[in-house]
């Protein structure tokens, strides 16, 4: 059997194979949550988990394709929100808007990426999460401060004061959506509104960087 499956994987294009693997992986999030296991996962792409490690290495490289995969869509929604044709306040809201979009639409891939297991006991063949979690976490600020430091006006030490404030923000994010998708106290709309209050004075007095895009 193995050998019949290992022929068959190999005559697709390497790229093309491995997005569909991760297709797979992602319909097994999407049931499993921070549960998912590499068994389920070869289970669902129909082929052995020795396969399954030929492409990525282990549960860590697996891991580590998921979250690219999903971390450049979230990251490019946000720059959009930046981007987008409003006053800066309206931006700074929708980039708010679209993180918490995002982690309420899909909240098994939010679980499996950023929270391991509920039980205490990571399941056999499943992820160890949090080994992985804060470098997503510091890729974003890092993400985030660049876009902030091309834009505003932050004077001399701007590079460095970016840097705070982009992981501050990602920080501030991720802590507060944590918390509202498993109380949900209040709206979205809400929650962004608040998040926006707590970060508009100094966002709303920085000049924007002379030949940037705009801040």
């Amino acid at each position: 059997m193995e050998t019949t499956q290992q022929s068959s994987d190999q005559d697709r294009p390497a790229q093309q194979r491995r997005r569909e693997l991760l297709e797979a992986a992602d319909r097994v999030v999407l049931r499993d949550g921070p549960h998912a296991s590499m068994n389920a996962i070869a289970a669902e792409a129909g082929i052995t988990k020795p396969i399954l490690y030929r492409h990525f290495g282990d549960k860590g490289g697996l891991y580590r394709a998921l979250a690219k995969r999903h971390t450049d869509a979230l990251l490019g929604s946000l720059r959009a929100a930046l981007d987008a044709p409003a006053e800066r306040r309206e931006r700074v809201e929708a980039t708010l808007d679209t993180y918490l979009a995002a982690i309420e639409m899909r909240p098994q891939v939010y679980r499996f990426l950023m929270h391991p297991a509920e039980d205490t006991q990571i399941p056999e063949g499943g992820f160890d999460v949090g080994r992985h979690s804060v470098p997503l976490l510091r890729r974003m600020g890092e993400e985030l401060a660049e876009v902030i430091h091309e834009r505003a006006e932050l004077g001399p030490d701007g590079e460095r004061l970016a840097r705070v404030w982009g992981h501050g923000i990602v920080g501030m994010m991720h802590a507060a959506g944590d918390w509202w998708l498993g109380e949900r106290p209040c709206s979205r709309a809400e929650l962004v509104r608040c998040l926006a209050d707590l970060l508009w004075g100094r966002l709303a007095a920085v000049a924007d960087r002379a030949g940037g895009p705009g801040f």
